[in-house]
């Protein structure tokens, strides 16, 4: 707690304001006690002079020039008015000078003893006076522990010879009790100035410090995550400025995590809801995201994330993150029987390295199968054509070269056969252009539902004769007519009969009903072929209606089936404002439900 008030602002400019009055008083009250002795000084040293100065005049009127006449000095200097600390003495000049007078008056057994012996006189003045130099010092006392000022000064007569020595003596402890005075009422008056300024320093400091606590604070909150947060600006200086800055920058925050999070919503519901598959991996195939159609795809749970795959398994190999080659490219997958062109690529950091993959998964199952069933559809109509044309080309050849009569006749059947199976060949993918480009003609017209069932059993009836299969109709006497196109409507349904003796064996039975039928406010007429024939299997029905697509194709071939046939019903009767339905069972049969739009009821 301490340490962390040590290192606050708050401290440190408490602590500054401390050392810096400190610091200044410190200066300033030396500056003083020494200015202020320096002047104490100076004033004794003048009035010493004086002094001085007014005893060398009293004595040169009082010697004339006799040495007997310094005996009327000594009494003289008594009364003469000195200050406290004062001392004044004559002295004679001779080779040993004595004390000729004194100021002290306790003192006077010092009356011609000599003044070299006497300790609190300074000899070498002394020497320096009887020379004629006046001279002065400031001497420590033995008795006092302050220092005494010593003056010599000879007393000249008119010829310029030394007739005495004035010694004059001045205790200087006043100037220290003075200073030292000086020096307390300094002390004191530092610890008050420090003391204000530690009370104004805090107060500034707090008024400083006070703000970017509260700046401080609020950042702790955004860093938690709440960004809702302002200051209140108080002023208009550096700290008033940083809280405008502080505002304007949480007002910048949340407008930009606005924006970033309605991004990210939309780039989550695009990745969430695209058609494709996505996963990112990094640098370790750590799988770091993945949407759900890849979840899905790829069998993955949600404790998945953040955990290593194999991404060999979804056709990488030879992933080097050094190698930028290696890092894009696209590959076709087989997962559980569906094909899908997964294309990866890699994103980068901002120091442009490498970071890890981004993988998409598109369903191109119905293109390669597309694919399959347009190369096996090519091959198909290839020996559907090649077939005819040899058989054609032969029979043409062998009567050319001459044959029978009778055996022309069937060759000539021969011929005639082959050719009506290439022109329904070349027919139904005539029927399935003219779809894909919405080019056929539709003449919509209301029909009898008797008649149109009649004539499409008409159609077949050679083929049903000799395969000997039983026919039923059943059909209501009121039954609406159907409102469609006739030529598309003969096409659907002749080619669902068709398939249904083809697939029906000898002896077998095949049931056409019609009913009047009506969902979602619409009125149809629903005709249903059934059959006992060899049937579907389960896994074909989801495909049956796909183009070229054929069960069996063996045996579809032997029978002339392209596998367009329920290709073209089927898209014939969506452009007809109907649909069509199968439902198969293998080796039982299969039911097809077709629904014509419906028309006004039918008048006999």
């Amino acid at each position: 707690m301490f340490k962390n008030a040590f290192q606050s602002i708050k401290f440190r400019i408490v602590l500054i304001y401390f050392i810096l009055v400190l610091i200044s008083m410190s200066i300033v009250g030396s500056f003083i006690v020494q200015r202020l002795e320096s002047i104490q000084r100076d004033k004794v040293q003048e009035n010493m002079q004086k002094t001085i100065s007014s005893i060398a005049t009293a004595t040169s009127t009082l010697l004339n020039g006799d040495k007997a006449s310094f005996l009327n000095l000594d009494r003289s200097l008594k009364n003469w008015g000195l200050s406290l600390g004062q001392s004044v003495y004559i002295l004679s000049t001779d080779k040993n000078p004595k004390v000729l007078a004194s100021s002290v008056s306790q003192d006077a057994d010092l009356l011609n003893k000599s003044a070299y012996a006497l300790p609190f006189l300074e000899a070498s003045l002394i020497s320096g006076a009887l020379e004629g130099r006046e001279s002065e010092r400031v001497v420590m006392s033995k008795k006092d522990p302050h220092s005494v000022k010593h003056i010599a000064r000879p007393l000249l007569l008119s010829e310029g010879s030394v007739a005495a020595i004035i010694y004059m003596t001045e205790n200087l402890s006043s100037i220290y009790e003075m200073t030292s005075e000086s020096k307390v009422i300094l002390s004191y008056a530092t610890i008050i100035a420090l003391l204000i300024t530690s009370v104004l320093g805090y107060i500034i400091a707090n008024s400083i410090t006070t703000p970017i606590r509260d700046v401080t604070r609020k950042a702790k909150e955004m860093a938690k995550g709440n960004f809702n947060q302002r200051v209140d600006v108080k002023s208009n200086d550096e700290i008033g400025q940083l809280g405008t800055m502080f505002n304007y920058l949480t007002d910048e925050l949340n407008s930009t995590i606005a924006k970033i999070g309605l991004e990210k919503s939309k780039l989550d519901t695009i990745f969430n809801y695209m058609a494709e598959g996505v996963i990112a991996i990094n640098r370790n195939n750590t799988l770091i995201h993945a949407n759900n159609i890849a979840k899905n795809l790829l069998s993955l749970t949600d404790d998945r994330l953040n955990t290593k795959i194999d991404i060999s398994k979804i056709g990488l190999k030879d992933i080097d993150y050094n190698n930028e080659k290696t890092l894009r490219g696209e590959a076709l997958l087989e997962i559980n029987k569906y094909f899908y062109k997964i294309k990866y690529a890699p994103y980068k950091s901002d120091l442009d390295e490498n970071e890890g993959l981004i993988i998409v998964f598109a369903d191109v199952n119905k293109e390669h199968r597309l694919d399959v069933l347009r190369k096996e559809f090519v091959a198909n109509v290839s020996h559907e054509l090649k077939t005819p044309i040899t058989t054609i080309s032969s029979y043409t050849e062998t009567l050319i070269n001459g044959v029978d009569k009778a055996d022309e006749i069937k060759f000539l059947r021969v011929i005639e056969r082959e050719n009506n199976r290439m022109s329904r060949l070349v027919k139904d993918l005539l029927v399935l252009s003219n779809i894909d480009y919405k080019r056929e003609h539709l003449i919509i017209s209301d029909f009898s539902t008797y008649e149109f069932i009649e004539e499409a059993l008409e159609s077949q009836n050679l083929l049903i004769s000799q395969k000997f299969q039983e026919i039923s109709i059943d059909v209501p006497l009121r039954i609406r007519n159907i409102h469609t196109d006739r030529h598309g409507a003969d096409q659907i349904l002749t080619n669902i009969i068709s398939n249904a003796v083809k697939y029906t064996k000898d002896h077998g039975k095949i049931k056409i009903s019609a009913e009047n039928y009506a969902y979602d406010n619409k009125n149809y007429i629903l005709i249903k072929v059934r059959d006992n024939g060899i049937g579907i299997p389960k896994g074909d029905l989801p495909q049956i209606f796909e183009r070229f697509y054929r069960v069996e194709k063996g045996r579809s071939r032997s029978m002339g089936g392209t596998g367009l046939g329920l290709s073209i019903a089927k898209e014939m009767i969506k452009s007809l404002g109907g649909d069509i339905l199968i439902d198969s069972v293998l080796n039982k049969g299969t039911e097809v439900s077709l629904y014509f739009p419906a028309g006004e009821f039918y008048e006999f």
